[in-house]
């Protein structure tokens, strides 16, 4: 069906000062995507390697047609593929740029819940790979910027120093049983580190690899609907 929705991809100008009363660094920018919906909730889609801030709009429609929706771009490049976040190998993250990152993203969200007037009780994560895994080490280092996440191949991106308070939170987590890349045992830890923090978790393991499938999203569809 066609997109009524205003869209707009830019840059926040936060050197310039049109955000200044956020108190965000300049290096906080992303090149993003917005598209304003019919309600008061916003998915943050936060694609994984190689993608865009267009890969996940058509899974955030699917999603919840009437969400706004609000994708950046990672702005690490791994062989020319944007990512989040660097890595040392597969699996293996290097935690100094992930927690600088998250921090920028945590920051970015801020900003732009204040530039497009976004819901900020209203904003729920939808990650995929790479962009499950920074939109968990936001959760676990800044509690506050989502009501609730998506994350779709997720693994334990960090262990926090102090633990969070996640009592509010309410997170879904979506698990390929044959993922080459991230094993049960790794989903069925992230969880448990998750639910330690207070949060409250759902976790669905699907017939499936690293991919996604239509049973993901109609599963975290139907979550998603069940949400206040």
């Amino acid at each position: 069906m066609p997109e009524s929705s205003t869209k707009e991809v830019v840059e926040l100008n936060i050197s310039k000062g049109e955000l200044s009363a956020t108190n965000v660094r300049p290096d906080a920018e992303f090149v993003h995507e917005f598209i304003r919906g019919h309600s008061a909730r916003t998915l943050l889609l936060l694609h994984g390697t190689g993608g865009d801030e267009r890969d996940l709009i058509p899974i955030g429609r699917a999603l919840d047609v009437n969400a706004s929706l609000l994708s950046p771009r990672g702005k690490v490049l791994e062989n020319g593929m944007p990512r989040f976040f660097r890595r040392l190998a597969e699996g293996v993250f290097d935690l100094e740029d992930l927690k600088l990152r998250t921090h920028e993203l945590a920051e970015f969200v801020t900003a732009a819940a204040q530039r497009y007037t976004i819901d900020s009780e209203r904003i729920v994560a939808v990650g995929y790979s790479n962009g499950a895994n920074i939109a968990a080490s936001v959760l676990l280092l800044h509690p506050g910027i989502f009501s609730a996440a998506i994350l779709f191949r997720a693994m334990v991106p960090l262990i926090p120093e102090t633990q969070p308070d996640l009592s509010s939170a309410r997170i879904w987590i979506g698990a390929g049983r044959f993922d080459p890349i991230i094993p049960v045992s790794q989903t069925e830890r992230l969880a448990q580190l998750l639910r330690t923090a207070g949060a409250d978790v759902t976790i669905r393991f699907f017939r499936a690899g690293h991919e996604l499938t239509s049973e993901d999203i109609d599963a975290g569809h139907e979550w998603l609907m069940a949400l206040p």
